[in-house]
Protein backbone atom coordinates (compact mmCIF):
# COMPACT_ATOMS: atom_id res chain seq x y z
CA UNK A 1 0.00 0.00 0.00
CA UNK A 2 1.42 3.30 -1.14
CA UNK A 3 1.51 6.06 1.24
CA UNK A 4 1.30 9.71 0.98
CA UNK A 5 2.75 12.37 2.74
CA UNK A 6 6.11 12.22 5.09
CA UNK A 7 6.12 8.82 4.98
CA UNK A 8 7.39 7.00 1.83
CA UNK A 9 6.73 3.60 1.75
CA UNK A 10 8.83 0.74 -0.64
CA UNK A 11 6.00 -1.45 -2.45
CA UNK A 12 4.95 -4.27 -1.13
CA UNK A 13 1.90 -6.14 -2.63
CA UNK A 14 -0.71 -7.91 -1.55
CA UNK A 15 0.39 -10.85 -4.07
CA UNK A 16 -0.96 -13.66 -5.05
CA UNK A 17 1.75 -15.71 -4.45
CA UNK A 18 2.33 -14.77 -0.98
CA UNK A 19 -1.37 -15.62 -0.12
CA UNK A 20 -0.99 -19.14 -1.98
CA UNK A 21 1.67 -19.96 0.76
CA UNK A 22 -0.16 -18.70 3.57
CA UNK A 23 -3.03 -20.32 2.49
CA UNK A 24 -0.90 -23.89 2.51
CA UNK A 25 0.46 -23.02 5.95
CA UNK A 26 -2.82 -21.80 7.51
CA UNK A 27 -4.57 -24.21 5.41
CA UNK A 28 -3.28 -27.19 6.66
CA UNK A 29 -2.98 -26.22 10.02
CA UNK A 30 -7.25 -25.33 10.33
CA UNK A 31 -8.45 -27.72 7.54
CA UNK A 32 -8.00 -30.99 9.86
CA UNK A 33 -9.73 -29.10 12.22
CA UNK A 34 -13.00 -28.11 10.16
CA UNK A 35 -12.89 -31.25 8.54
CA UNK A 36 -13.40 -33.27 12.04
CA UNK A 37 -16.09 -30.67 12.97
CA UNK A 38 -17.59 -30.95 9.39
CA UNK A 39 -17.38 -35.10 10.08
CA UNK A 40 -18.78 -35.00 13.35
CA UNK A 41 -22.37 -32.99 11.92
CA UNK A 42 -22.49 -35.57 8.83
CA UNK A 43 -22.04 -38.74 11.01
CA UNK A 44 -24.61 -36.92 13.46
CA UNK A 45 -22.63 -36.95 16.42
CA UNK A 46 -22.26 -34.64 18.89
CA UNK A 47 -19.39 -31.91 18.83
CA UNK A 48 -16.64 -32.50 21.77
CA UNK A 49 -16.01 -28.45 22.56
CA UNK A 50 -13.46 -29.09 24.69
CA UNK A 51 -11.63 -31.00 22.14
CA UNK A 52 -12.25 -29.14 19.54
CA UNK A 53 -10.96 -25.82 21.40
CA UNK A 54 -7.58 -27.71 22.05
CA UNK A 55 -7.41 -28.34 18.60
CA UNK A 56 -8.18 -24.74 16.96
CA UNK A 57 -5.46 -23.50 19.85
CA UNK A 58 -2.82 -25.66 18.69
CA UNK A 59 -3.40 -24.80 15.05
CA UNK A 60 -3.44 -20.76 15.36
CA UNK A 61 -0.59 -21.01 18.27
CA UNK A 62 1.63 -22.41 15.66
CA UNK A 63 1.08 -20.09 13.34
CA UNK A 64 1.48 -16.98 14.60
CA UNK A 65 0.62 -13.64 12.74
CA UNK A 66 -2.48 -12.25 11.58
CA UNK A 67 -5.02 -15.54 12.54
CA UNK A 68 -3.19 -15.91 16.03
CA UNK A 69 -3.83 -11.98 16.68
CA UNK A 70 -7.56 -12.53 15.47
CA UNK A 71 -7.65 -15.63 18.08
CA UNK A 72 -6.76 -13.16 20.90
CA UNK A 73 -9.05 -10.61 19.96
CA UNK A 74 -11.78 -13.62 20.16
CA UNK A 75 -10.07 -14.66 23.67
CA UNK A 76 -10.40 -11.40 25.23
CA UNK A 77 -14.23 -11.16 24.16
CA UNK A 78 -15.83 -13.84 26.48
CA UNK A 79 -19.40 -13.13 24.98
CA UNK A 80 -17.95 -13.53 20.85
CA UNK A 81 -17.24 -17.42 21.98
CA UNK A 82 -18.83 -20.00 24.48
CA UNK A 83 -16.14 -20.27 27.74
CA UNK A 84 -14.18 -23.63 25.91
CA UNK A 85 -13.38 -21.68 23.08
CA UNK A 86 -12.17 -18.34 25.35
CA UNK A 87 -10.39 -20.54 28.11
CA UNK A 88 -8.11 -22.47 25.38
CA UNK A 89 -7.70 -19.08 22.97
CA UNK A 90 -6.72 -17.06 26.06
CA UNK A 91 -3.33 -19.31 26.35
CA UNK A 92 -2.20 -17.84 23.28
CA UNK A 93 1.07 -15.82 23.69
CA UNK A 94 1.55 -13.16 21.07
CA UNK A 95 5.70 -13.23 21.27
CA UNK A 96 6.97 -14.31 18.08
CA UNK A 97 10.50 -15.98 17.26
CA UNK A 98 12.15 -12.29 15.86
CA UNK A 99 13.85 -12.01 12.63
CA UNK A 100 17.58 -12.34 12.64
CA UNK A 101 20.12 -9.42 11.77
CA UNK A 102 20.53 -10.30 8.30
CA UNK A 103 16.53 -10.38 7.64
CA UNK A 104 16.23 -7.08 9.39
CA UNK A 105 18.98 -5.09 7.64
CA UNK A 106 16.94 -5.89 4.71
CA UNK A 107 13.95 -5.38 5.48
CA UNK A 108 15.42 -2.03 6.75
CA UNK A 109 17.10 -1.11 3.07
CA UNK A 110 13.42 -1.62 1.74
CA UNK A 111 12.60 0.95 3.93
CA UNK A 112 15.18 3.69 4.24
CA UNK A 113 17.44 3.22 1.56
CA UNK A 114 20.87 1.11 1.40
CA UNK A 115 22.86 3.66 3.32
CA UNK A 116 19.79 3.42 6.26
CA UNK A 117 22.26 2.83 9.38
CA UNK A 118 24.18 6.47 8.99
CA UNK A 119 20.66 7.55 9.65
CA UNK A 120 21.27 6.43 13.74
CA UNK A 121 23.34 7.08 16.04
CA UNK A 122 22.87 3.68 17.09
CA UNK A 123 20.61 0.53 16.21
CA UNK A 124 20.15 -2.54 18.29
CA UNK A 125 20.93 -5.77 16.00
CA UNK A 126 18.80 -7.90 18.32
CA UNK A 127 14.99 -7.07 19.20
CA UNK A 128 13.71 -5.50 22.29
CA UNK A 129 10.43 -7.33 21.58
CA UNK A 130 8.48 -9.15 19.23
CA UNK A 131 4.69 -10.45 18.34
CA UNK A 132 2.53 -11.44 15.53
CA UNK A 133 2.87 -8.56 12.75
CA UNK A 134 6.16 -7.25 13.71
CA UNK A 135 9.17 -6.63 15.91
CA UNK A 136 10.50 -3.59 17.74
CA UNK A 137 14.55 -2.68 18.07
CA UNK A 138 16.24 0.05 19.89
CA UNK A 139 18.03 3.05 18.64
CA UNK A 140 18.67 6.16 18.89
CA UNK A 141 18.14 9.45 16.44
CA UNK A 142 21.60 11.22 15.63
CA UNK A 143 21.23 13.72 18.44
CA UNK A 144 21.15 11.32 20.80
CA UNK A 145 17.55 10.47 21.55
CA UNK A 146 15.79 6.97 22.47
CA UNK A 147 13.99 5.74 19.93
CA UNK A 148 11.56 2.12 19.55
CA UNK A 149 11.49 1.58 15.92
CA UNK A 150 8.49 -0.91 14.85
CA UNK A 151 9.58 -2.96 11.97
CA UNK A 152 6.82 -4.83 10.18
CA UNK A 153 7.40 -8.48 8.90
CA UNK A 154 7.47 -9.23 4.95
CA UNK A 155 4.46 -10.17 3.56
CA UNK A 156 2.03 -9.09 6.09
CA UNK A 157 -0.54 -7.78 3.16
CA UNK A 158 -0.82 -11.32 2.02
CA UNK A 159 -0.72 -12.87 5.27
CA UNK A 160 -3.73 -10.95 6.61
CA UNK A 161 -5.72 -11.27 3.28
CA UNK A 162 -5.22 -15.12 3.46
CA UNK A 163 -6.11 -15.37 7.39
CA UNK A 164 -9.10 -13.22 7.05
CA UNK A 165 -10.45 -15.09 4.01
CA UNK A 166 -9.71 -18.76 6.56
CA UNK A 167 -11.22 -16.77 9.34
CA UNK A 168 -14.36 -16.32 7.19
CA UNK A 169 -14.49 -20.31 6.41
CA UNK A 170 -13.78 -21.15 10.31
CA UNK A 171 -16.92 -18.95 11.29
CA UNK A 172 -19.30 -20.39 8.91
CA UNK A 173 -18.38 -23.80 9.78
CA UNK A 174 -18.53 -22.79 13.53
CA UNK A 175 -21.88 -21.18 12.61
CA UNK A 176 -23.85 -24.50 12.08
CA UNK A 177 -23.18 -25.74 15.55
CA UNK A 178 -24.05 -22.20 17.33
CA UNK A 179 -26.16 -19.94 16.30
CA UNK A 180 -26.29 -17.71 19.60
CA UNK A 181 -24.11 -14.94 17.80
CA UNK A 182 -23.83 -14.49 14.38
CA UNK A 183 -20.61 -13.47 13.41
CA UNK A 184 -20.24 -11.88 10.09
CA UNK A 185 -20.03 -8.51 11.51
CA UNK A 186 -17.48 -9.46 13.78
CA UNK A 187 -15.54 -10.61 10.61
CA UNK A 188 -16.04 -7.28 9.02
CA UNK A 189 -14.80 -5.24 11.84
CA UNK A 190 -11.67 -7.53 12.44
CA UNK A 191 -10.94 -7.59 9.18
CA UNK A 192 -11.07 -3.79 9.31
CA UNK A 193 -8.90 -3.34 12.02
CA UNK A 194 -6.38 -5.60 10.95
CA UNK A 195 -6.09 -4.16 7.23
CA UNK A 196 -5.13 -0.44 9.37
CA UNK A 197 -2.72 -2.53 11.56
CA UNK A 198 -0.30 -3.09 8.78
CA UNK A 199 -0.34 0.65 7.83
CA UNK A 200 1.85 2.54 10.32
CA UNK A 201 1.31 5.44 8.35
CA UNK A 202 -2.13 5.89 10.35
CA UNK A 203 -0.86 4.51 13.42
CA UNK A 204 1.49 7.65 13.42
CA UNK A 205 -1.18 9.56 13.27
CA UNK A 206 -3.35 7.67 15.57
CA UNK A 207 -0.01 7.90 18.17
CA UNK A 208 -0.29 11.95 17.17
CA UNK A 209 -4.15 12.13 18.18
CA UNK A 210 -3.79 10.39 21.64
CA UNK A 211 -0.59 12.66 22.31
CA UNK A 212 -3.26 15.48 21.95
CA UNK A 213 -6.19 13.82 23.08
CA UNK A 214 -4.58 12.87 26.40
CA UNK A 215 -2.10 16.19 26.56
CA UNK A 216 -3.51 17.50 29.98
CA UNK A 217 -3.39 14.13 31.71
CA UNK A 218 -0.34 14.34 33.14
CA UNK A 219 -0.33 10.38 34.47
CA UNK A 220 -0.18 8.95 30.82
CA UNK A 221 2.25 9.58 28.59
CA UNK A 222 2.46 8.94 24.66
CA UNK A 223 5.16 8.67 22.67
CA UNK A 224 6.13 11.25 19.83
CA UNK A 225 6.73 9.40 15.82
CA UNK A 226 9.78 10.66 13.61
CA UNK A 227 8.23 11.10 10.69
CA UNK A 228 12.34 11.22 9.04
CA UNK A 229 12.62 7.63 10.40
CA UNK A 230 9.35 5.88 9.22
CA UNK A 231 7.59 4.75 6.59
CA UNK A 232 4.42 2.84 5.56
CA UNK A 233 6.05 -0.54 7.37
CA UNK A 234 8.61 1.78 10.05
CA UNK A 235 7.55 3.26 12.78
CA UNK A 236 10.31 5.03 14.93
CA UNK A 237 9.15 6.66 18.10
CA UNK A 238 10.19 8.03 20.83
CA UNK A 239 11.62 5.20 23.57
CA UNK A 240 9.35 5.18 27.09
CA UNK A 241 10.93 3.33 29.85
CA UNK A 242 8.83 1.49 32.30
CA UNK A 243 7.79 -1.83 33.51
CA UNK A 244 5.63 -4.57 32.74
CA UNK A 245 2.14 -4.64 34.94
CA UNK A 246 3.10 -7.89 36.47
CA UNK A 247 6.04 -6.87 38.10
CA UNK A 248 3.22 -4.90 40.35
CA UNK A 249 1.16 -8.30 41.79
CA UNK A 250 3.47 -6.87 45.13
CA UNK A 251 2.85 -3.43 45.43
CA UNK A 252 0.94 -1.79 48.07
CA UNK A 253 -2.47 -1.75 47.18
CA UNK A 254 -2.56 2.09 47.03
CA UNK A 255 0.26 1.87 44.18
CA UNK A 256 -1.95 -0.79 42.25
CA UNK A 257 -5.44 1.47 42.32
CA UNK A 258 -3.09 4.58 41.42
CA UNK A 259 -2.52 2.68 38.14
CA UNK A 260 -5.96 0.80 37.77
CA UNK A 261 -7.28 4.63 37.44
CA UNK A 262 -4.28 5.83 35.61
CA UNK A 263 -5.63 3.08 32.97
CA UNK A 264 -9.34 3.97 33.17
CA UNK A 265 -9.04 7.61 32.24
CA UNK A 266 -5.87 6.72 29.14
CA UNK A 267 -8.99 4.62 28.01
CA UNK A 268 -11.69 6.48 28.40
CA UNK A 269 -10.79 10.19 28.09
CA UNK A 270 -10.59 9.45 24.62
CA UNK A 271 -14.14 7.37 24.48
CA UNK A 272 -15.97 9.68 25.91
CA UNK A 273 -14.76 13.57 25.05
CA UNK A 274 -13.57 12.67 21.72
CA UNK A 275 -15.49 9.21 20.60
CA UNK A 276 -12.04 7.06 19.98
CA UNK A 277 -11.21 4.15 21.90
CA UNK A 278 -7.70 1.42 21.95
CA UNK A 279 -9.09 -1.59 21.09
CA UNK A 280 -6.31 -3.43 22.72
CA UNK A 281 -5.53 -3.42 26.08
CA UNK A 282 -2.81 -6.13 25.76
CA UNK A 283 -0.30 -6.06 28.48
CA UNK A 284 2.67 -5.77 25.40
CA UNK A 285 0.90 -2.40 24.43
CA UNK A 286 1.44 -0.58 27.24
CA UNK A 287 4.07 0.22 30.23
CA UNK A 288 4.18 1.44 34.44
CA UNK A 289 6.41 3.97 35.57
CA UNK A 290 7.62 4.12 39.08
CA UNK A 291 4.97 6.91 39.72
CA UNK A 292 1.98 4.28 39.13
CA UNK A 293 1.37 6.48 35.57
CA UNK A 294 0.90 4.49 32.57
CA UNK A 295 2.87 4.65 28.59
CA UNK A 296 0.82 3.87 25.89
CA UNK A 297 2.92 2.35 23.33
CA UNK A 298 0.78 0.87 20.38
CA UNK A 299 -2.12 2.56 18.42
CA UNK A 300 -2.67 -0.22 15.68
CA UNK A 301 -5.97 -1.29 17.09
CA UNK A 302 -7.64 1.97 17.06
CA UNK A 303 -11.60 2.74 16.69
CA UNK A 304 -13.29 5.88 16.20
CA UNK A 305 -16.90 6.21 16.65
CA UNK A 306 -19.84 7.96 15.54
CA UNK A 307 -20.79 10.23 18.04
CA UNK A 308 -24.46 8.69 18.44
CA UNK A 309 -22.89 5.61 19.19
CA UNK A 310 -21.26 7.12 22.82
CA UNK A 311 -24.72 8.65 23.54
CA UNK A 312 -26.05 5.44 23.04
CA UNK A 313 -23.28 4.01 25.82
CA UNK A 314 -24.54 6.54 28.28
CA UNK A 315 -28.30 6.04 27.54
CA UNK A 316 -27.89 2.40 28.38
CA UNK A 317 -26.46 3.75 31.50
CA UNK A 318 -28.87 5.63 32.29
CA UNK A 319 -31.52 3.39 32.14
CA UNK A 320 -30.03 0.70 34.00
CA UNK A 321 -29.76 3.33 36.61
CA UNK A 322 -33.21 4.31 36.60
CA UNK A 323 -34.82 1.19 35.25
CA UNK A 324 -36.26 2.54 32.37
CA UNK A 325 -36.43 -0.24 30.11
CA UNK A 326 -37.29 2.00 26.72
CA UNK A 327 -34.06 4.22 26.76
CA UNK A 328 -32.43 0.50 27.23
CA UNK A 329 -34.46 -0.33 23.94
CA UNK A 330 -33.47 3.18 22.32
CA UNK A 331 -30.02 2.69 23.35
CA UNK A 332 -29.45 -1.12 21.48
CA UNK A 333 -31.40 0.10 18.45
CA UNK A 334 -29.12 3.11 18.07
CA UNK A 335 -26.42 0.77 18.11
CA UNK A 336 -27.95 -0.99 15.32
CA UNK A 337 -29.27 -4.23 17.19
CA UNK A 338 -32.42 -5.29 14.72
CA UNK A 339 -35.23 -7.90 15.36
CA UNK A 340 -35.03 -7.18 19.43
CA UNK A 341 -37.44 -9.74 21.34
CA UNK A 342 -38.57 -8.95 24.55
CA UNK A 343 -36.56 -11.90 25.60
CA UNK A 344 -33.52 -10.83 23.35
CA UNK A 345 -33.73 -7.45 25.32
CA UNK A 346 -33.62 -9.21 28.23
CA UNK A 347 -30.43 -11.56 27.80
CA UNK A 348 -28.72 -7.97 26.74
CA UNK A 349 -29.45 -6.43 29.52
CA UNK A 350 -28.05 -9.40 31.62
CA UNK A 351 -24.51 -8.87 30.02
CA UNK A 352 -25.12 -4.78 30.33
CA UNK A 353 -25.98 -5.12 33.79
CA UNK A 354 -22.76 -7.02 34.33
CA UNK A 355 -20.46 -4.67 32.57
CA UNK A 356 -21.97 -1.52 34.32
CA UNK A 357 -22.34 -2.84 37.70
CA UNK A 358 -19.09 -0.85 39.23
CA UNK A 359 -20.23 2.19 37.89
CA UNK A 360 -23.50 2.00 39.63
CA UNK A 361 -22.24 2.00 43.13
CA UNK A 362 -20.98 4.78 44.75
CA UNK A 363 -18.27 3.32 47.08
CA UNK A 364 -14.57 1.76 46.81
CA UNK A 365 -15.13 -2.19 45.14
CA UNK A 366 -13.11 -4.50 43.22
CA UNK A 367 -14.04 -4.31 39.39
CA UNK A 368 -15.46 -8.02 39.54
CA UNK A 369 -17.31 -9.41 42.80
CA UNK A 370 -16.07 -13.08 43.81
CA UNK A 371 -12.85 -14.93 42.97
CA UNK A 372 -13.26 -15.20 38.83
CA UNK A 373 -10.02 -15.33 37.27
CA UNK A 374 -11.80 -14.27 33.97
CA UNK A 375 -13.94 -10.98 34.13
CA UNK A 376 -17.41 -11.78 32.87
CA UNK A 377 -16.94 -15.34 31.63
CA UNK A 378 -19.53 -16.74 33.88
CA UNK A 379 -22.06 -14.28 32.57
CA UNK A 380 -21.28 -14.47 29.02
CA UNK A 381 -21.35 -17.86 29.25
CA UNK A 382 -24.92 -17.73 30.53
CA UNK A 383 -25.75 -15.25 27.96
CA UNK A 384 -24.29 -17.08 25.21
CA UNK A 385 -26.53 -20.04 26.14
CA UNK A 386 -29.54 -18.06 26.16
CA UNK A 387 -29.31 -16.28 22.83
CA UNK A 388 -28.71 -19.87 22.02
CA UNK A 389 -31.56 -21.02 22.77
CA UNK A 390 -33.95 -17.71 21.59
CA UNK A 391 -31.89 -18.02 17.97
CA UNK A 392 -29.06 -15.48 18.26
CA UNK A 393 -28.66 -12.06 17.91
CA UNK A 394 -26.54 -10.09 14.84
CA UNK A 395 -23.86 -7.88 17.32
CA UNK A 396 -23.42 -4.40 15.17
CA UNK A 397 -19.93 -4.43 14.24
CA UNK A 398 -18.69 -1.39 16.43
CA UNK A 399 -19.46 -4.18 19.21
CA UNK A 400 -16.41 -5.81 18.95
CA UNK A 401 -13.47 -3.20 20.23
CA UNK A 402 -15.75 -1.83 22.50
CA UNK A 403 -16.72 -5.11 24.37
CA UNK A 404 -12.71 -5.79 24.16
CA UNK A 405 -11.74 -2.74 25.34
CA UNK A 406 -14.04 -3.39 28.45
CA UNK A 407 -13.48 -6.74 29.33
CA UNK A 408 -9.69 -6.40 28.89
CA UNK A 409 -9.34 -3.89 31.19
CA UNK A 410 -11.72 -5.65 33.63
CA UNK A 411 -9.30 -8.53 33.41
CA UNK A 412 -6.65 -6.35 34.10
CA UNK A 413 -8.33 -4.67 36.57
CA UNK A 414 -8.58 -8.01 38.37
CA UNK A 415 -5.28 -9.09 37.79
CA UNK A 416 -4.64 -5.61 39.76
CA UNK A 417 -6.78 -6.73 42.38
CA UNK A 418 -7.89 -2.83 42.03
CA UNK A 419 -10.16 -1.31 44.84
CA UNK A 420 -11.34 2.22 43.35
CA UNK A 421 -14.43 4.19 43.10
CA UNK A 422 -15.46 3.34 40.27
CA UNK A 423 -18.12 5.22 40.10
CA UNK A 424 -16.85 8.53 40.77
CA UNK A 425 -13.92 7.89 37.85
CA UNK A 426 -16.78 7.10 35.42
CA UNK A 427 -18.91 10.28 37.00
CA UNK A 428 -16.26 12.55 36.51
CA UNK A 429 -15.54 11.89 33.25
CA UNK A 430 -19.36 11.93 32.08
CA UNK A 431 -20.43 15.30 34.18
CA UNK A 432 -20.38 17.97 31.47
CA UNK A 433 -20.95 15.06 28.33
CA UNK A 434 -22.80 16.86 25.34
CA UNK A 435 -22.88 15.02 22.01
CA UNK A 436 -22.73 18.19 20.13
CA UNK A 437 -19.45 18.79 22.08
CA UNK A 438 -18.07 15.38 21.79
CA UNK A 439 -19.01 15.72 17.81
CA UNK A 440 -16.74 19.35 17.55
CA UNK A 441 -14.22 17.57 19.59
CA UNK A 442 -13.71 14.54 17.67
CA UNK A 443 -13.82 16.58 13.96
CA UNK A 444 -11.11 19.01 15.50
CA UNK A 445 -8.88 16.23 17.10
CA UNK A 446 -8.45 13.86 14.10
CA UNK A 447 -8.10 17.16 11.67
CA UNK A 448 -5.43 18.05 13.78
CA UNK A 449 -3.92 14.44 13.82
CA UNK A 450 -4.36 14.02 10.05
CA UNK A 451 -6.49 11.15 10.61
CA UNK A 452 -7.64 9.61 7.81
CA UNK A 453 -11.20 8.25 7.93
CA UNK A 454 -13.00 4.64 7.02
CA UNK A 455 -15.60 2.27 8.37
Amino acid sequence: MATKGPFKSSPEENSLGGRVKRYARVGSAVGGVAARLAGAKYLGKSIDKDAHARDLRDALGGLKGPLMKVAQIMSTVPDMLPPEYVDELAHLQSNAPAMGWLFVNRRMVAELGPHWEKKFKSFEHDAAAAASLGQVHRAETLKGEALACKLQYPDMQSAVEADLRQLKIIFAVYRRYDKAVDPREIHSEVAARLREELDYTREAAHMTLYGNMLGDECHVHVPKPFSSLSTGRLLSMSWLEGENLLTLKNEAQNKRDTVAQNLFRAWYVPFYHYGVIHGDPHLGNYTVRSDGSINLLDFGCIRIFNPSFVQGVLDLYHSILRDDAELAVHAYKTWGFTDLSNEIIDVLNMWAAFIYAPLLEDKKRRIQEGDGTMYGAKVAAKVHRELHRLGGVKPPREFVLMDRAAIGLGSVFTHLTAEVNWHRQFNDLISDFDVKKLTKNQKVALKKAKVPLID
